[in-house]
């Protein structure tokens, strides 16, 4: 067997171990959804930064910074500072005021069936987009590592999907905690010792590894050209380039706050003090790898080369590549192994965030209206959903393709996250008259605007799937109306003004809502009130 597809079944085998395990202890609804809330700070503060370390950043970006240098790091830079808003805004009021999902805070002094179906819309939005970017990396790696055993693309693509819906069906949160540990803790060995080879190979000089990245040579159009990969403008060109990075900044720092399957992972603590002391592990080790995968990028660029890396799988494999060059066979099966393990254990999350949102959300809170339903009914609603969500993945993965970026499509799950998730989460926890159809309208033109400038940019109206033929190929490359590849600089205002709008259109006030606002305030600050962990069985 060789080695690479041995040490993707040691993974598997080892995951499908915890899941098994995870599946006896994921029985009562409070396990399965949050962990029974006996996650510790260390433990969750890793699986958080497991689930955000998705294949975006290790594929995705080091592909970006190896093909488009300075403006490529942009990219690492809003994902570190992303968590300060995590830290500073959502983290502590959030554990305190919800029980399982986003919606339980807004529904805590909120109309509950209008605000959790439109919350529960957005989260199985945002997490359709992420899914999808970790699927297409998921797919052109299998397809790349295991090519000699005549695995394709969609094949690749169906068997990732497979194994996220049995962690997510069978382990619940337990399960998907215990892989985002384990995959934290590789994913940060391997980037470690890839940045230790590359500046290795450059005698440890930082000034030998900029002076390469200074003069990068590859071809373009079929004329070779040589680059300052240090320089800006080889992404963010004129004459919208500095509006698409602002635009892009602004999504991926208020992004984070609004991530569905970021925000979950609070509820698996038993405290706010624990939740806080998780964003504390989780931004030491972000930082610490988004700093990382400047030497990844750029010793890609460097070392592998742009032309290499494009006829070897594209932008997405620069850090396998990379892998391959510096230590053979071994070391480009391990770190493939580990992007594998990145993209089951973030895709594992963001489907047991989905599911959790519609079980809980809609199922239980707005088609029963909260009544009592029949024991472990919810859970069963939650595995079903999992199913739906991963084949809803697959497909447009295969759609898309293995040649686009994820970075860049995660880019775009940021973007409707902010301009839809965060305006109502930060309203209803800051703003005392915020109401109902404020909730609502916010909720709702952040979608809208988010996805329909999505629709109308570059980032759709400029790609081109070899699957799609006909007139919709015709339409889809049409010339795009919106110029900014990421909507956010648009859709968040929009966000926050439509929630803004909405409230005060509405001319009844809602006492209930103003009297429950001091109830919220009380609990997101002292965490009176707030769900605790359950028992261990016989205590």
């Amino acid at each position: 067997m060789p080695v690479s597809l041995l040490m993707f079944v040691a993974f598997i085998g080892i995951t499908l171990g915890i899941t098994g395990w995870a599946a006896k202890r994921s029985k009562e609804t409070s396990a399965f959804f949050a962990a029974s809330r006996r996650i510790k700070g260390w433990q969750n503060g890793v699986a958080v930064a497991g689930d955000y370390m998705s294949a975006a950043s290790f594929l995705g970006i080091a592909g970006i910074i190896a093909f488009q240098g300075y403006d490529g790091f942009m990219y690492s830079v809003g994902w570190l500072v992303a968590y300060l808003t995590v830290l500073l805004v959502v983290a502590e009021p959030l554990r305190n005021a919800g029980k399982y999902t986003m919606a339980d805070v807004l529904a805590y002094r909120l109309s509950p069936r209008p605000v959790r179906a439109m919350a529960a819309l957005s989260t199985l939005t945002v997490s359709t987009f992420y899914m999808i970017a970790q699927m297409v990396g998921a797919g052109a790696l299998v397809t790349l590592l295991l090519k000699d055993s005549g695995i394709s693309y969609q094949m690749a693509v169906v068997g990732v999907g497979a194994l996220m819906i049995i962690y997510v069906v069978f382990g619940g949160m337990l399960a998907t905690t215990w892989v985002q540990i384990i995959k934290a803790i590789l994913l940060m060995s391997g980037t470690v010792l890839l940045s230790i080879l590359v500046l290795a190979h450059f005698g440890f000089s930082f000034a030998g590894l900029f002076n390469a990245v200074a003069r990068v040579t590859y071809h373009e159009n079929g004329v070779e050209v040589t680059r300052n990969f240090l320089q800006p403008g080889l992404r963010f060109k004129p004459p919208y380039g500095a509006l698409d990075l602002i635009s892009l900044g602004l999504a991926l720092v208020f992004g984070t706050a609004g991530l569905p399957h970021i925000l979950v992972r609070f509820y698996t603590v038993p405290d706010a003090r624990t939740a806080r002391v998780s964003v504390v592990w989780a931004m030491a080790l972000i930082g610490s790898f988004y700093i990382m995968t400047t030497f990844l990028g750029f010793g890609a660029a460097t070392i592998v080369g742009r032309d290499k890396i494009a006829d070897g799988g594209g932008t997405n494999m620069s850090a396998p590549l990379l892998a391959q060059v510096l230590g053979g066979e071994i070391l480009f099966a391990f770190i493939s192994s580990i992007a594998f393990a990145t993209i089951l254990a973030v895709v594992a999350g963001l489907t047991i965030s989905a599911s959790t949102s519609f079980a809980h959300d809609v199922y239980t809170n707005v088609i029963h209206r909260g009544g009592e339903r029949r024991p472990g009914e919810e859970v069963r609603v939650a595995r079903v959903t999992a199913f739906v969500v991963g084949a809803i993945a697959i497909g447009i993965a295969i759609l898309l393709g293995p040649n686009a970026n994820v970075a860049f499509l995660v880019g775009l799950a940021f973007a409707v996250a902010a301009s839809a998730n965060l305006p109502v989460i930060v309203f209803s926890i800051f703003w005392k008259r915020f109401n109902t159809r404020g909730a609502v309208t916010g909720l709702g033109t952040g979608l809208l605007a988010s996805i329909g400038l999505i629709l109308l940019s570059p980032s759709i109206m400029s790609v081109d799937p070899p699957s799609v033929t006909g007139a919709a190929r015709h339409l889809i490359q049409a010339p795009p109306i919106f110029p900014l590849e990421n909507p956010g600089i648009l859709s968040i205002p929009l966000g926050f003004l439509g929630a803004l709008a909405g409230n005060l259109l509405g001319r009844d006030r809602d006492p209930g809502a103003e009297t429950r606002f001091t109830e919220l305030l009380v609990r997101a600050n002292t965490g009176l009130g707030a769900e605790k962990a359950t028992p261990h069985p016989g205590k």
